[in-house]
C-alpha cells in the first residue's frame, strides 16, 4: 500500500459526545485538501461508547481506524500509539475536542515546508486568536507551568501542552520511540528529546478555542507534571551525555 501524505492521530478517553463530529469535521477538511489522508483514533481503555462509535464510523470509511487498548494508561501512551503506529510522511495529532481547529493543519504545513522537523500550535504567541479563552484560574496556572517547563525543559518555547502538533514521519517514529511518560507529561517529554536530538521545532501561532470536558485535573495532574518536569530534567542531562558519546 502506498503511504499517505498526513495520518491524524486522535487521542480519546471516553469521547463519546463529540467523537463522531469530530471525525466529520475532520473528514470534511481533509477532502477539500488534494493530498492523500488517514486517521487513527487511539482510545486509551474507554469504558463509554468511544469505541463503538469509532468502530462504525469506521466501517463506513476505511480512511478511519481505531486502535484500542485496555485499561486507561494516559494520553501520553494514547499519543505514542498513534503515532509510532502511522505510517504517513506527516503526522499530526489532534485532540478531539478540537479546541485547535483541524483547519489550523494549513499553518503548520508551511513550517514543515520550508525545513521544520517539528511544527507546534502555540497560543501564547501574539498573532494566535484564542476565540474562547480558559477559565482565568487555569489560565493562570497554565502560564506558571509554562514558565517553568521553559526554565527546566524546553527553553524558548512558550507552549507546550497545545494538542495540535505536526511532525515528519522519520523524526515522530525517533522521538516518541525514546518516550517514556503515560500521563500528560508527555508533550513537553516529546519536546525535550527532539530538541536534545537536533530536530529544528517551529512555534506557530494559530486559532483556539477553550472546550468544556478537559481530563485534565489541575490539582491532581498538576503535582504529577511538575515531578515528572524533574524527572525529564535529569533524564535529559543523561540522554544529552550519552548522544554526546554517540560516534558520528
Amino acid at each position: 500500500m502506498d503511504r499517505k501524505f498526513l495520518a491524524v492521530v486522535v487521542p480519546a478517553y471516553n469521547e463519546e459526545a463529540r467523537i463522531v463530529p469530530t471525525l466529520g469535521r475532520v473528514r470534511e477538511y481533509l477532502e477539500s485538501r488534494p493530498e492523500t489522508w488517514t486517521v487513527a483514533v487511539v482510545s486509551d481503555g474507554s469504558t463509554d461508547a468511544t469505541e463503538s462509535l469509532v468502530s462504525e464510523f469506521a466501517e463506513k470509511d476505511a480512511r478511519f481506524e481505531l486502535i484500542a487498548y485496555s485499561p486507561n494508561r494516559g494520553k501520553g501512551c494514547a499519543v505514542r500509539t498513534g503515532m509510532l503506529a502511522a505510517e504517513a510522511d506527516l503526522i499530526l495529532f489532534s485532540d478531539a475536542d478540537l479546541a485547535a481547529p483541524i483547519e489550523e493543519l494549513e499553518k503548520l504545513l508551511p513550517h514543515v515546508r520550508d525545513g521544520a522537523d517539528v511544527a507546534i500550535g502555540s497560543r501564547p504567541l501574539k498573532e494566535s486568536n484564542l476565540e474562547i479563552r480558559q477559565p482565568w484560574y487555569r489560565e493562570m496556572l497554565g502560564r506558571g507551568f509554562n514558565l517553568a517547563v521553559q526554565v527546566l525543559a524546553t527553553r524558548g518555547i512558550k507552549d507546550t501542552q497545545c494538542g495540535f502538533k505536526l511532525f515528519k514521519r522519520d523524526v515522530a517514529k525517533d522521538v516518541f520511540s525514546r518516550c517514556k511518560l503515560d500521563g500528560f507529561s508527555f508533550d513537553f517529554e516529546a519536546l525535550m528529546i527532539a530538541r536534545d536530538l537536533g530536530y529544528r521545532i517551529a512555534e506557530v501561532p494559530i486559532r483556539w478555542s477553550h472546550q468544556e470536558g478537559s481530563k485534565v485535573v489541575l490539582m491532581r495532574d498538576g503535582p504529577r507534571m511538575l515531578r515528572d518536569l524533574v524527572k525529564l530534567r535529569i533524564w535529559g542531562r543523561r540522554r544529552r551525555l550519552s548522544l554526546r558519546d554517540e560516534p558520528c
